[in-house]
């Protein structure tokens, strides 16, 4: 099991979150840190999730009302566990710089109303899906004050995200194969057509045949 399938069974599973995405990061400014929350010095991995749990149904609009968040998960030294640390509500994320919109860049930005931090990502790559994940979720379940995306790849921004991609690979599988089912039906459906017409005719020819 890979750290983020860990981290999504062992932080959000159990409490009902399910996890959309996550991107290993590092602080562009390092922060010293002399005392750990473990008692003890030492270096640690930074991943920074992004995750969605649904309430009950509404009996107004039988919908169920779903709440996104944003949470920063850590992984200590010698550890094989995660550790919750900040979590952000959606709502209060107001800006995503991705840095440089002309080149695939680890660096990016999050701003929310009470926090800003600087990070780069383990990849560019990594980055991008994260941020076309957030963007897609951001416009999902934001229904106002959804935060300003600047600097960012319009494959980000635009309909060509791996979530549309996606999408449109599973639709045109579907639509290839369904073509094929039906010429295959065509297809048959001539020779059947065929058969039956020369059976007519071998049937005619033996009739005839009988009477000479």
């Amino acid at each position: 099991m890979n750290a983020k399938s860990a981290i999504s069974k062992e932080i959000f599973a159990p409490h009902d979150e399910r996890m959309l995405g996550a991107v290993q990061v590092k602080r562009r400014t390092k922060k010293k840190i002399p005392f750990l929350a473990t008692g003890g010095q030492g270096e640690y991995l930074t991943y920074i999730c992004l995750s969605v749990i649904c309430f009950s149904i509404c009996s107004v609009t039988n919908k169920k009302p779903a709440q996104a968040s944003i949470t920063k998960v850590k992984q200590f030294e010698g550890s094989t566990s995660f550790v919750r640390r900040t979590q952000w509500m959606l709502e209060q994320l107001r800006q995503v710089n991705g840095i440089d919109p002309n080149r695939d860049s680890p660096e990016f930005d999050l701003l929310f109303e009470n926090a800003f931090d600087q990070w780069v990502a383990n990849t560019a790559s990594e980055k991008c899906t994260f941020f076309q994940v957030l963007h897609h979720t951001c416009q999902r379940y934001l229904t106002d004050k959804k935060p300003e995306f600047i600097n960012c790849q319009s494959k980000i921004m635009g309909g060509n995200s791996i979530l549309h991609s996606a999408a449109d690979s599973v639709q045109s599988a579907v639509q290839k194969a369904s073509q094929a089912l039906n010429e295959r039906g065509e297809r048959l459906g001539r020779a059947e057509e065929k058969t039956e017409e020369l059976k007519n005719s071998a049937q005619q020819f033996a009739e005839t045949a009988h009477k000479v």
